[in-house]
């Protein structure tokens, strides 16, 4: 079974203490995790060659608060993606928030929160609360966050929330990969069992059109070098910063509880990741403004343009504008629950792609 560890990770800019909890399984696989947004910090992987880092993140927590704007790693929400106009109705009544990605809201305020952490074996659960009126939405609302590690080397991430009044909610967990372990991550391998995709506008918000992706450079079904279709005159990756910043809908099996949605792997380590969840979208992000944060990555190393991709497991951005997309609607009293598993193969554990 796997084991928790832990640490002092730092202080934060407010005075308090955050810790570095580290799970580690017997064959080599270990996640760490910060009670400070509940962060990804570091994943492990027993690659041919050694140790690999597969996360991109930072060295110190001076560090991660003055990255405002990649979230490395982070859990985020009350809604992650983005509200259109920053606003939305519910019950009759406009919800005015904070309007921090353009005019649009981006993410939310649950990446800076400190989490109460119990461990239980090879389980981290962190909680926390967020009162009404947070980023401007209606409700107390409960957090609980839970991080799973197996000896089969799966990490599993459970989402559990309620609020006391009808909400908005959209959850999802921000690590940027580069399965080669630095550089950019062009040439790594990506699948997506998706075939269709939501139709971007130039601020990154869905325009209501879903599109298939046959013929097109948003097609991952039988897997493709990530940078193999980036070539000037397709709009949609040019309008998003020259990559992908899109959120493709789940081709989901049949009564399955979570489905697979994206396989990344590298040729280069032998490391191969797939990723399986319950929610209905994953946003896949080529870290196409990564080169535009000041803030130094592990090792002190400069993030550059595509230094990783980010498979963000969630319901769709923009679903108030939207209402033929699925709910986001929590109703006071219920519960909102998504999973997300991340599964690591080395070698031929895995298959080929």
């Amino acid at each position: 079974m796997a084991k928790i560890q832990s640490k002092p990770f730092g202080v934060t800019k407010a005075g308090e203490n955050v810790t570095e909890y580290i799970l580690s399984n017997p064959g080599g696989l270990s996640v760490s995790v910060l009670d400070y947004g509940c962060i990804i910090k570091n994943i492990i992987v027993p690659a041919k060659s050694g140790p690999l880092d597969v996360v991109l993140g930072h060295d110190t927590m001076a560090d991660y608060e003055a990255d405002t704007g990649t979230y490395c790693g982070a859990f985020v929400g009350r809604y992650a993606n983005r509200i259109e106009g920053a606003a939305f109705t519910l019950g009759g009544k406009k919800y005015e928030l904070e309007a921090n990605n353009g005019p649009n809201h981006l993410h939310g305020c649950f990446s800076r929160k400190i989490y109460t952490v119990k461990s239980f074996g090879d389980t981290l659960l962190m909680e926390a609360e967020s009162p009404d009126g947070e980023d401007g939405f209606p409700g107390n609302m409960k957090i609980a966050v839970r991080y799973t590690l197996t000896d089969d080397n799966a990490f599993r991430m459970d989402y559990r929330v309620s609020s006391d009044a009808d909400t908005l909610v959209n959850l999802t967990n921000h690590s940027y990969f580069n399965l080669d372990g630095g550089g950019n991550v062009l040439g790594q391998k990506l699948r997506i069992y998706a075939s269709r995709y939501l139709e971007g506008n130039e601020q990154t918000c869905p325009t209501g059109r879903i599109l298939p992706v046959e013929g097109t450079p948003m097609d991952f079904r039988a897997g493709k070098p990530i940078g193999r279709d980036l070539k000037p005159g397709f709009t949609q990756t040019e309008i998003v910063g020259g990559g992908y910043d899109h959120c493709y809908v789940i081709d989901r099996a049949r009564g399955a509880s979570q489905s697979i949605c994206a396989w990344a792997t590298s040729e280069k380590t032998g490391v191969s990741m797939k990723v399986y969840t319950t929610q209905p979208g994953v946003q896949l992000y080529t870290g196409n403004f990564l080169q535009d944060c000041a803030v130094p990555g592990k090792g002190g190393a400069q993030y550059e343009k595509y230094s990783g991709f980010a498979l963000e497991t969630q319901h769709y951005p923009c679903s108030p504008s939207h209402p033929e997309f699925p709910s986001t609607v929590l109703r006071a009293g219920k519960v909102f629950r998504a999973t997300t598993t991340l599964r690591f193969f080395t070698g031929k554990q895995c298959g080929r792609l």
